[in-house]
C-alpha cells in the first residue's frame, strides 16, 4: 500500500490554521481522499496531558531545555501511536504544527541551539518528513489580536451573553495562556523564524499570505494539494 501524503500546517498564535484544516479536510472528504486531522502537541491520550502542562497550567512552567524535551516527547509519541499508522494505511494526514514549530519557538524565538534543535527533530521524526507544509504568514501583532478577540467572544459566551458593561473588566479581559503570554517581540521572532525557515525549504514551504480572507485562502492550499494528489 502507497504511504500516504503528509501535510503540516504553520504560523503564529491566530494565523488561522485549525481553520483551514476544517476547510481542507471537509475538501477531502468531498473527494473521498481518505485523511486524517491532527495536532500537536496534544494529538495523543499522552500527548493531551503534555499539552496540559505546556500550555494550559500556569502554576507548572518548564524551563527552556525541559520546554523543548517534552515537545520532542509528544512528537515521538504521536508519530508512534497516529501519524505513522495513518501514512502506512494511504491515508492523508493534516497536521497542526509539526517540527517547524519546535525550529521556530524553541529554536529562533526562545534562543536554544538551532543546530541542535534540528538533530533532536531528526532524531525524533526519523524519515518521517511534510510532503507539503502550508505556512500562514500574518504579523504577530495581528494574530495575537485574533487570539484576544476569540478569547473574548469566548468569555462573552460563558456569560450568557450580557453585555460587557453589566460584567467586572476583569471577567471580559481574554486569559492569554502558554506562549500567548509572551512578548509581541517573541512572537515576532517566531515570525521570522518561520519565514527564514520556509526560504531555506521553498519547495516544500508554502507561504500563504494570512491576511487574505479565509475563502482566498483555502482556495490555494486546495490548489496546491489537488496538484499534489494528482502526481
Amino acid at each position: 500500500m502507497p504511504r500516504g501524503l503528509f501535510v503540516t500546517f504553520e504560523g503564529v498564535e491566530g494565523a488561522g490554521k485549525s481553520t483551514q484544516i476544517g476547510l481542507l479536510a471537509a475538501c477531502l472528504q468531498e473527494r473521498g481522499v481518505a485523511h486524517l486531522t491532527t495536532m500537536e502537541p496534544g494529538g495523543t491520550p499522552l500527548g493531551v496531558l503534555l499539552r496540559r502542562q505546556l500550555l494550559n497550567d500556569a502554576n507548572i512552567r518548564p524551563n527552556q531545555m525541559a520546554e523543548l524535551f517534552l515537545f520532542c516527547a509528544d512528537r515521538a509519541q504521536h508519530l508512534a501511536q497516529v501519524i505513522i499508522p495513518a501514512l502506512s494505511h494511504g491515508r492523508c494526514v493534516l497536521c497542526d504544527r509539526f517540527t517547524d514549530s519546535t525550529l521556530a519557538y524553541q529554536g529562533y524565538a526562545r534562543g536554544i541551539d538551532v543546530a541542535m534543535i534540528k538533530s533532536l527533530c531528526a532524531i525524533t521524526a526519523g524519515e518521517i518528513l511534510p510532503d507539503a507544509t502550508f505556512l500562514l504568514d500574518i504579523p504577530a501583532a495581528v494574530g495575537l489580536e485574533r487570539v484576544g478577540k476569540r478569547k473574548h467572544g469566548a468569555c462573552f459566551a460563558e456569560q450568557g451573553g450580557v453585555t460587557a458593561a453589566s460584567v467586572s473588566p476583569v471577567a471580559t479581559t481574554p486569559n492569554f495562556d502558554g506562549f500567548e503570554a509572551e512578548e509581541l517581540s517573541f512572537h515576532q521572532r517566531v515570525r521570522e523564524g518561520f519565514l527564514r525557515i520556509a526560504a531555506e525549504d521553498p519547495q516544500r514551504v508554502i507561504v500563504i499570505d494570512g491576511l487574505l480572507s479565509t475563502g482566498e485562502i483555502a482556495a490555494r492550499i486546495k490548489t496546491v494539494m489537488m496538484r499534489i494528489l494528482e502526481r
